[in-house]
């Protein structure tokens, strides 16, 4: 169907255009905008109410997409894994939100375009270049032209774009909203506590073996871990990250702090390897100031005095773990940290 088609009352009103004429103020001529053409849409009821569906139908399907991102989030385990050829194995709750997600968004703006392209005006106003400060008549022209573009976007009358509009913008925000769960108390505890317990041997980080008090020698640093933990444990960097350990022995005479003596084992000491201003891991040993530093941040602790901090940024001395001998021989933890290790953090009392 053309415009020829249509009876000349029911086509849009058209709008006058001026076209100036060269003259010596103006040598070039001004062409004027060209003839306006109709859109289906313009002069077909049933093609605008088509194209109202399908604007509907992305808006709706932006919600759905919402949706199924809140349903993603909930439902999919964090550690699952699929395959998506030709891409390859990836992280099922990392696709399913980001497909989720990308649907949404598009749906969105894919809607907008269509509503825009096929059921507002498409009438081209030429309009003249005025100062930056506006004169009273520019204002109430402005406003006259925004009370006619929102008459003629039929927001009013559109009942059925206007409502699934609505409601996909409304639904959207909740994706954000349902992220910030991970920032409430989820973590519980977990902060507070290690792999560490009482009778858990020190295994040495290198060799994979228990420690015995003679392979710890006097000035030496040796990292252990908690006996059972695997490298190839899906949770070993989340747990080394809490129950990493420095080993170092000291002479017990050097040893200033009452309580880290009664902790030791014949001037072995047992501190975490994980720094209290940001987390790093220490691994630099002064043998004859009993100082260990932090790479990051160059933060000091003395092991021969509670890991007292006496230089740097960190807040508070690393914590110590209580250790002993087991029958065997072997170096065993007799607890569990008494305070949490790495950085302070809020819930922290």
């Amino acid at each position: 169907m053309s415009s020829q088609d249509i009876p000349e009352e029911n086509l849009p009103a058209e709008q006058d255009a001026h076209v100036a004429v060269a003259d010596e103020k103006h040598p070039f001529a001004d062409p004027g905008l060209p003839p306006h053409e109709h859109r289906i849409q313009d002069i077909d009821e049933r093609a605008a109410r088509r194209s109202e569906r399908m604007v509907a139908m992305l808006f709706t399907a932006s919600m759905l997409a919402t949706v199924g991102f809140i349903a993603s989030y909930v439902a999919i385990p964090h550690d699952k894994s699929i395959f998506v050829f030709p891409i390859g194995h990836l992280n099922a709750l990392n696709f399913a939100l980001g497909l989720t997600l990308g649907a949404a968004l598009f749906c969105i703006g894919a809607g907008a375009v269509h509503w825009a392209r096929t059921l507002m005006s498409d009438v081209e106003v030429a309009d003249e270049r005025h100062p930056i400060a506006a004169e009273p008549e520019v204002k109430a022209k402005v406003m006259a032209d925004f009370k006619q573009g929102a008459k003629e976007s039929a927001l009013g009358r559109r009942k059925l774009i206007r409502n699934t509009m609505f409601g996909a913008l409304a639904l959207f925000p909740l994706s954000g909203v349902v992220l910030l769960r991970d920032l409430g108390p989820l973590p519980g505890t977990k902060l507070r506590h290690t792999l560490w317990s009482k009778g858990k041997l020190l295994v040495n980080m290198n060799t994979d073996e228990p420690l015995r008090p003679s392979d710890v020698a006097v000035g030496s640093l040796t990292f252990a871990k908690p006996e059972g933990l695997e490298e190839h444990d899906h949770d070993f960097q989340n747990e080394i990250a809490k129950a990493a350990l420095m080993i170092v022995r000291i002479q017990p005479a050097d040893i200033k702090d009452k309580r880290e003596l009664e902790w030791s084992h014949e001037g072995i000491v047992a501190y975490s390897k994980i720094c209290t201003h940001v987390g790093c891991p220490i691994s630099l040993y002064e043998q004859q100031t009993h100082h260990v530093l932090c790479p990051c941040h160059q933060s000091t602790f003395d092991l021969s005095d509670g890991a007292r901090v006496i230089f740097g940024p960190a807040g508070h001395a690393l914590p110590q773990l209580r250790i002993g001998v087991n029958d065997e021989g072997y170096l065993e933890a007799l607890g569990d940290f008494e305070e949490p290790v790495g950085p302070a953090f809020w819930e922290r009392g």
